[in-house]
């Protein structure tokens, strides 16, 4: 089958053996995927987790069809059309586990579709189960203008919180948050980002920051994190290391939490896939909660969409279809 690997001499489309499923395992025949910046990351050479190095298939958000079934799979039949995460998905097939997927809603087509399941079930599992939001709460999206940043605001507007803050450093981007349910957009590469916060929660910050940032920021965020607020550290754009006021987050007594796919268990994955479905599924449905697709390519020009993806000028997620 067709994919696109990683190897010595950087990614390209090659021939790779089609995989087999085993166990709770089913083979998506894949007719769109999602592009991730991990997905730019690892097209280098960079590791994501266990991830990456020679040999790899990239891709790690589709859509598809069920053409095989493991034989302890029993959640999908063959056939079901299917949304779901796995390494491989810039594949004509790919693996996963059979509660690693969501059905793909009639009216809803593949190339949209693409564009959810990361999203849906990195920000359910920050805002609301590590993140614990309330309705009437405030909440800080650090990085709100990439795809999940864009589901983040959307969920956090979904569950009622009152004040919904997003940031971004590109003006045009920052001036569009709004669309998708910012009552607030900040620029955080302005020195005076935590005073707006501040102002905006009359003194005393937010309830909760989803962080997508981190580095430089996280002094910023402990000082716009209200007194026992929450921190979810979900990535690190902005660098994995920098000062860490102890004293702040002591004094403010804030619930610092870091999150990633990277070290869950199948069995983890499962249940937060399954959360998304008991929760906030009604609105993926009738498509309250969605992303605007940025460009789609064809498979033969996936070259192009990583381009694309590294220019960072694009809002919303870009698509590559088989």
């Amino acid at each position: 089958m067709k994919a696109y690997v990683y190897d010595a001499n950087g990614a390209a489309i090659a021939d790779v053996p089609k995989p087999s499923p085993a166990g709770t395992q089913i083979l998506v025949k894949v007719h769109a995927c999602g592009l991730n910046r991990a997905d730019v990351g690892m097209s280098k050479g960079h590791a994501h987790g266990a991830s990456g190095g020679a040999g790899t298939v990239l891709g790690m958000e589709w859509a598809g069809e069920v053409a095989e079934l493991g034989p302890n799979a029993t959640k999908v039949k063959i056939g079901d059309r299917v949304m779901g995460t796995s390494g491989g998905g810039f594949a004509e097939f790919a693996l996963t586990d059979h509660g690693r997927v969501f059905p793909i809603p009639a009216s809803m087509k593949y190339d949209e579709a693409a564009t959810l399941p990361l999203a849906l079930t990195t920000m359910h599992n920050a805002l609301v189960t590590n993140g614990a939001l309330q309705a009437g709460q405030s909440v800080l999206i650090q990085g709100a203008s990439s795809g999940v940043g864009l589901m983040a605001l959307q969920i956090a507007k979904h569950k009622g919180a009152k004040l919904v803050i997003g940031s971004s450093t590109n003006a045009e981007r920052r001036a569009r948050l709004k669309e998708f349910g910012a009552d607030l957009a900040i620029d955080s590469s302005d020195d005076g980002w935590v005073d707006q916060v501040l102002k905006a929660t009359d003194g005393k910050g937010v309830d909760l920051i989803v962080d997508q940032v981190s580095g430089k920021t996280v002094n910023g965020n402990l000082a716009a994190t209200k007194v026992q607020g929450r921190i979810v550290n979900v990535g690190r754009l902005g660098g994995t290391h920098g000062d860490f006021n102890f004293d702040l987050h002591a004094a403010r007594r804030i619930n610092y939490i870091g999150v990633t796919f990277r070290t869950r268990s199948m069995e983890e994955i499962r249940d937060i896939f399954a959360n998304v479905r008991s929760d906030i599924w009604p609105a993926v449905e009738s498509r309250k909660l969605k992303l605007p697709i940025d460009k789609v390519f064809p498979f033969a020009e996936i070259g192009a969409a990583f381009a694309r993806m590294e220019a960072n000028q694009h809002l919303g997620k870009i698509v590559v279809t088989f």
